[in-house]
């Protein structure tokens, strides 16, 4: 009972179904013993066979006890901190043993800390597989000395009493066509492998039916809410639509940004409600596309609404659209936290008799008191900054449900697509506007700054500006000012005015300092602007060529690759310059050489997803991955996703409602995964 407590609290194991899903994380070969003389400092952990033949319980100090360990060509000590009392009890001086540990290494003698023990007589008892599976433990279940020798003791126990007791979960004929393991014999050799060739049959069984179930409870959910949500239709492509397309188009359009407009244009000519997710590199034109979806839906007598993360791009939404849409009679209002009270009263007026168009803002469209008169259309933008239950907000604004376009410039690994917005449909605009050029980036140590700063003295000398960037570790903002502030006082100490004007920008700055801050660097008022990352996203000053990151091994891939896209906003060459500390790890001299080499953001959020894991890829640390991956990995298994992605959708299309007798087994398992869990299935 005591164990069963632990395990609840510690890792959510409440029944043995849960327990036979706690998975090994890696497996080690038991079957090779040293001698001491073969141990060097390149070992990781190790086993040897010997005997102990002296123990001492040191006090002084942190309390210990010390065992001598020998066999016939030498000695190591073995120290444990912990269960001192236990362990002086169970060992036996001059009984065979055999340790399993990482050896550590101190003015020539050897040393084993808390070591696994076993005594000698057992090892040699043990199945002749070599494989030794590790459980990951947490520091609650190791002080309860629930161990991976423990986890392995009970499965050795309960598996061979309910093997025959362990339900299938996938259709007979789904086993026979991919020559997948029955979910028994996955579980048996996972946990206590027979041989490398079965333990990998049970991976891929374990991994493929994990994956599977995803993707049919996404896809299901997708069927289901276009069978059932109704959508606005918009019948027309009208006057402001075509207007703006012949007569106020900054530039050409691409054929990427052409095709994404025809798909957006047929979802909403469907009947049934648009989810559709847009994304696209930095400066690709996504906003553009969005303005002209909008535009249809004015042309059909509807409102819009455009949601963005930060008050900064808000404004600069709101003046871009204004310029855009200067000779057409569209009323556009701007709705943040900082608008004042008188005017905000009047927007929301405005905005709920149907008088405001278009309406910008921040997160202050979702408060309550925003109210619309017949919303059509939302988009939201940089969609990884808002929570799911805040985006959801967003439909209860109109007396029918809107569509929703979501778009985002941090490229998503198609794996991740997939899987985190299988829901979606996803469009991509995969081609940058005619005339701009690659960003050229370099990365240099710390002791090489100066070389950098007189780069930058030539491109103001040129009439160029620059940003200077710092990180933010959310953790420690008193600390990350100091850095900024301490950064601002070098830069204008190489920088003296009058001859340069260096500004500062920063997250705890008042909005309108913010926003003055800005307008001075975008009227070339400002040469070189030190920052933190609240200009990550969407800040666009075409005149700024330069982009220097400070503490460059801090960042995350994608987040330089967004930092990088504030410059080369033009058919000006533009130049990033990632400065990182003179020391550093091979993963981060990795990261730098991806940077320096790669300009576009889908091939970086490949390998972001590859060194980092899913996890830490901008925007579904914020927003949660709505499910908790027990065995597949998402970074190394794209052709198993594909694979029983085409298998979901298949299925479905054949049977939607998972009715025909083979499938009911299918269905069965989404309502075991449906409960006690809030369905957010329908929401983009």
């Amino acid at each position: 009972p005591k164990k069963a407590e632990i395990l609840k609290k510690s890792v959510d194991i409440t029944t043995v179904g849960d327990l036979l899903e706690y998975f090994p994380f890696r497996y080690e070969d038991r079957s090779r013993l040293l001698k001491i003389t073969d141990i060097n400092s390149a070992a990781t952990t190790i086993q040897v066979l010997g005997k102990i033949v002296d123990i001492e319980i040191i006090t002084k100090g942190r309390k210990r006890l010390v065992a001598t360990f020998r066999d016939d060509t030498g000695r190591v000590k073995l120290i444990w901190f912990q269960g001192v009392t236990w362990i002086q009890r169970t060992i036996q001086l001059n009984k065979s043993y055999v340790i399993y540990g990482k050896p550590n290494f101190f003015k020539n003698e050897i040393s084993f800390i808390h070591p696994e023990l076993e005594s000698y007589d057992t090892f040699k008892q043990k199945p002749e597989t070599p494989f030794h599976p590790v459980y990951p433990l947490t520091e609650s279940l190791k002080k309860y000395y629930i161990n991976n020798k423990v986890l392995i003791r009970i499965f050795q126990t309960i598996i061979p009493e309910i093997y025959q007791e362990i339900p299938e979960t996938l259709p007979q004929w789904i086993l026979d066509k991919f020559n997948l393991l029955s979910k028994q014999k996955a579980i048996k050799e996972i946990h206590l492998p027979s041989n490398t060739k079965q333990l990998e049959k049970a991976r891929y069984r374990l991994k493929f039916e994990e994956l599977f179930f995803i993707q049919l409870k996404i896809l299901a959910a997708k069927a289901d809410r276009k069978r059932k949500q109704e959508g606005v239709i918009f019948k027309k492509v009208g006057t402001l639509f075509n207007r703006f397309y012949k007569d106020n188009l900054p530039f050409e359009l691409t054929n990427a940004q052409k095709r994404v407009i025809r798909e957006i244009r047929n979802d909403c000519a469907t009947g049934t409600q648009m989810n559709r997710l847009l994304q696209g590199d930095v400066g690709s034109g996504k906003t553009l596309v969005a303005l002209m979806s909008m535009l249809i839906a004015l042309d059909n007598s509807y409102q819009t609404a455009l949601m963005v993360p930060t008050e900064i791009l808000a404004q600069q939404h709101f003046s871009s659209f204004k310029k855009l849409l200067n000779n057409l009679d569209i009323q556009i209002e701007l709705l943040t936290g900082s608008t004042t009270a008188k005017e905000k009263n009047r927007i929301k007026e405005a905005t709920a008799n149907g008088n405001t168009q278009i309406l910008i803002g921040t997160h202050a469209l979702i408060e309550d008191t925003v109210q619309f008169k017949n919303l059509a259309l939302v988009v939201i933008d940089e969609q990884h900054r808002f929570g799911v239950a805040q985006r959801a907000k967003m439909w209860e604004k109109s007396t029918f449900v809107p569509h929703i376009l979501v778009m985002t410039a941090t490229p998503i690994p198609r794996t991740l697509a997939m899987t985190l917005y299988g829901d979606l449909d996803i469009s991509t605009i995969d081609e940058m506007p005619p005339g701009r050029k690659p960003v050229i980036t370099r990365h240099i140590r710390a002791a090489s700054r100066l070389r950098a700063y007189h780069f930058l003295k030539e491109q103001i000398d040129k009439g160029k500006q620059a940003y200077i960037i710092y990180p933010l570790i959310e953790e420690s903002e008193k600390l990350d000012f100091e850095n900024l502030v301490t950064g601002y006082k070098q830069v204008q100490s190489y920088f003296p005015p009058p001859r340069y004007v260096v500004g500062m920008l920063h997250g705890k700055m008042k909005p309108k300092e913010k926003e003055e801050e800005m307008l001075l660097f975008q009227r070339k008022q400002i040469h070189i602007l030190v920052s933190t990352t609240v200009i990550e996203v969407g800040v666009d000053v075409s005149n700024a060529t330069l982009m220097i990151i400070e503490s460059a091994e801090r960042f995350g891939l994608s987040q330089l690759h967004q930092l990088r896209g504030r410059v080369g906003r033009d058919k000006s060459q533009s130049y990033c310059i990632l400065i990182t500390k003179d020391a550093i790890s091979d993963t981060v001299r990795k990261r730098m050489s991806i940077m320096v080499n790669a300009n576009n953001g889908f091939t970086i959020a490949e390998e972001d997803l590859k060194l980092r894991g899913p996890g830490d890829i901008s925007g579904t640390q914020q927003s949660g991955i709505p499910f908790n991956l027990k065995i597949a990995e998402l970074a190394k298994d794209a052709s198993v996703i594909s694979l029983v992605r085409n298998l979901a959708i298949r299925i479905l299309d054949i049977d939607p409602d998972l009715a025909n007798q083979q499938n009911v087994i299918l269905k069965n398992q989404l309502v075991k995964m449906k409960k006690n869990e809030v369905d957010w299935g329908k929401i983009s």
